[in-house]
């Protein structure tokens, strides 16, 4: 039996503003309020409150025989949540029905995944974190920005736990092969890859309104004729479009939604059933492994990452943004910490971009690429200003950026231990009453410090006092010093504490010597 894998990308991208030159370092605000609330406003009213709605009603009609995934990037719920709350609620409604399944992707949906493994990981388990409190479930399946896939990708994703991943069907890629089976990745058998058949997908997103398009107007029985046709061992379809297709880039007035909701009835006709991502995975065995050495997404005809990193602008502008990924992970400024994601957006980057496509490319207010990378540069020139205020020691190489990530990490470990370690302390005292006589042990190490300096009578006994004075007075200065490194390389407070206990014991040693 033939499967369809329904998938739905909602993306929103943050709109920058103009920023000139002389903002920096003055103006730290980098967004058009105006433009994100009209875009978004519009966007939810056209697409995804009608679209959502006519779900909502595919699932009364015909169950749990219906089923959809979605794939929402943090930044996107960032922004229906300020403008549009009433997309959460529907998807809300939606997961509660169990015809839904919620994908893990990353927070900032940038490029994250080729610049830096640390930011790629950090960003994807806040996205889960994100799902989790809205929807109630866990990711299992992950999607990368723009389907964005390669071997390295496939292995990390199997490493933090993703039991499959959503790719795109490149024929470069495929060769004679089809994407309607599950494949493995080549160095992680343990992760499935779902390969999008384009072909299909774009017949809806892109295809379904043009008059000139040999197959128009495409009814909902001719498409699952398409799907029945195909070879018998071929049994899964996955389709993949934003959802802002039913709506926009097919507008309402084209009946798209009318064919989407007849589509159920017309797949269940010809035996054809859907399911979710991990229905698929977990129901059905991969044939292969799928090598992907390169980087492969869905944009543009050669589906790779020219699109984002096609020139030398793009790249200088990625490049200077990730020199900054170790810095990041170690702050907890929240404002910095948000800007970052928004900053981090794919659709910056593809602003710049100076290859021809033949899909009708957004450039929002820019006159040009160039015109888009200056003012990016502008405001990446203040984000970074601010973030090196923070942490005034320069970083000039990747070795210094890697260990800012290995000391936010260690930091974060100690937490954990330090925790499991007090946990564990509890136990013992409940299982162990024995615990307090151990106790006692305490005032035995008294014993050497304080109450026996009354056999240094002896003359071979002074000998060591002045030893430990000399020490005493060495620990002066080092108080003086103290305070100066703390302004240059923000000691730990730990470092203190010695310091202080050292004038305790100077203390008793000057009174021994009058007693004499």
């Amino acid at each position: 039996m033939k499967t369809i894998c329904l998938y739905f990308e909602i993306h929103q991208p943050v709109h920058l503003k103009r920023y000139r030159f002389f903002d920096i370092g003055t103006d730290h605000y980098y967004y058009d309020d105006y433009e994100n609330e009209r875009a978004i406003t519009e966007t939810a009213e056209r697409s995804y409150i009608p679209s959502l709605k006519a779900m909502l009603e595919m699932t009364q009609t015909y169950g749990k025989y219906f089923k959809v995934a979605f794939s929402l990037s943090g930044v996107a719920i960032e922004l229906l949540e300020d403008y549009a709350p009433e997309v959460i609620e529907l998807l809300q409604d939606l997961s509660k029905t169990g015809c839904v399944e919620f994908l893990a992707e990353p927070y900032s949906h940038g490029l994250s995944s080729i610049a830096n493994e640390d930011v790629f990981k950090e960003e994807v388990q806040r996205q889960c974190k994100k799902i989790t409190e809205l929807f109630g479930q866990t990711p299992k399946v992950l999607r990368n920005s723009s389907l964005i896939y390669s071997d390295e990708i496939g292995n990390l994703a199997g490493m933090m736990g993703f039991n499959g991943m959503i790719a795109e069907g490149a024929k470069h890629v495929l060769g004679w092969k089809s994407p309607h089976f599950v494949y493995s990745c080549a160095h992680n058998p343990n992760v499935s890859l779902l390969l999008r058949d384009y072909k299909l997908s774009d017949d809806i997103s892109l295809r379904f309104s043009d008059s000139s398009w040999s197959e128009y107007p495409l009814m909902s029985d001719r498409y699952a004729d398409w799907i029945a046709q195909l070879p018998q061992d071929e049994q899964v379809v996955n389709l993949f479009m934003e959802l802002c297709a039913l709506g926009i880039f097919q507008p309402l007035s084209s009946n798209i939604l009318d064919f989407f909701k007849a589509l159920p009835a017309a797949c269940k006709e010809r035996g054809i059933e859907f399911a979710t991502p991990s229905e698929i995975i977990g129901k059905t065995k991969a044939v292969a492994a799928m090598d992907m050495p390169e980087y492969v997404s869905w944009n543009d005809e050669e589906r790779d990452t020219s699109c984002w990193l096609g020139n030398h602008m793009q790249r200088e502008a990625f490049h200077k943004l990730y020199q900054e990924a170790g810095r990041i992970l170690a702050c907890q400024d929240r404002r910095i910490k948000q800007d970052w994601d928004r900053i981090q957006a794919s659709n910056n980057f593809r602003f710049m971009t100076t290859k021809p496509s033949s899909v009708n490319m957004y450039r929002s207010f820019y006159d040009s690429p160039y015109d888009a990378f200056t003012n990016y540069m502008n405001i990446l020139g203040d984000f970074i200003k601010r973030v090196q205020d923070l942490f005034p020691i320069e970083v000039e190489n990747d070795e210094l950026n890697a260990l800012y990530t290995t000391i936010h990490n260690q930091g974060v470990d100690i937490e954990i231990y330090e925790k499991e370690i007090s946990s564990l302390r509890a136990r013992l005292a409940k299982l162990e009453p024995k615990a307090a006589p151990e106790k006692k042990a305490a005032p035995a190490k008294k014993e050497p410090t304080v109450k026996k300096p009354a056999p240094k009578k002896e003359p071979a006994k002074p000998v060591p006092a002045p030893k430990k004075a000399a020490p005493a007075k060495k620990a002066e200065p080092v108080k003086k010093e103290a305070p100066k490194k703390e302004v240059a390389t923000k000691a730990v407070p730990a470092k203190k504490a010695p310091a202080k206990k050292a004038p305790a014991k100077i203390a008793p040693a000057k009174k021994a010597e009058p007693k004499k």
